[in-house]
């Protein structure tokens, strides 16, 4: 069964916090990402944790293998549920995430799912600075190919992609969606979107949404009802 991940793109803890406070109940996971975690640091996930949620820390890690090898230690330490790194930091990268997952899990806690970013979901062909840019939808099957192959729980990927990336890789092979949009709802800045039930339907496992649920006028409400269309759809 998917899950829903409300994404706290807020400036401030404040907002963030109050905004969490509105969910509880109505979602499972939230999701920190850079500019939340840039201006408050690791203390939104304690916070999230202690309110009773799941956590995505969603910092996109993209080094040299030995600091993201400690980066996602700090974020297994720290109580994330679900960390990323991108793909495109090959094999030593991503098996350093891997070594560093299992240095920072307690004994006796499970450890957080480490997923690679493949292609931004607010990305289309002409958006890569790179001549002969394959389509977006066979470099993120590329992409998830090896991440499976470097041992990485998942991937991040568009809703468009899900279906072949499960086909390849193995339905236990995780696929978080991005670039989710309600019918009723703005595509704002993103480009490769589906529905909740699209990206259910094609065997995502995790589907963000953000701007549809945190500027509804009853966040609560548009979040119950995606999850809702999610249920209707498996």
């Amino acid at each position: 069964m998917a899950d829903l991940v409300v994404a706290l793109d807020f400036k401030d803890a404040d907002s963030a916090l109050a905004m969490a406070r509105t969910l509880r109940g109505a979602a499972p996971w939230m999701k920190v990402g850079l500019e939340l975690f840039t201006a408050e640091g690791p203390k939104m996930v304690t916070e999230l944790k202690d309110m009773g949620f799941k956590v995505f820390l969603d910092l996109k890690f993209f080094d040299i293998p030995n600091t993201v090898q400690g980066a996602v230690r700090s974020a297994a330490r720290l109580g994330a549920d679900m960390v990323n790194i991108h793909a495109l930091g090959g094999e030593r990268m991503a098996k350093a995430a891997m070594e560093g997952c299992a240095e920072g899990t307690a004994p006796g806690q499970p450890s957080p799912l480490v997923l690679a970013v493949t292609m931004l979901t607010s990305m289309s062909a002409g958006d890569l600075p790179v001549a002969n840019a394959p389509e977006p939808s066979e470099m993120a099957l590329d992409l998830a190919v090896k991440a499976k192959q470097y041992g990485l729980n998942g991937v991040v990927c568009s809703g468009l992609e899900v279906e072949r990336i499960k086909g390849a890789c193995g339905t236990g092979f995780a696929c978080l969606t991005p670039g989710i949009r309600p019918a009723s709802a703005e595509v704002g800045d993103q480009r490769r979107v589906v529905t909740p039930a699209d990206a259910v339907r094609s065997g995502s496992d995790f589907l963000v949404v953000g701007r549809p649920v945190t500027r509804a006028k009853r966040p609560d409400e548009a979040a119950r009802a995606i999850i809702e269309e999610m249920n209707l759809a498996q």
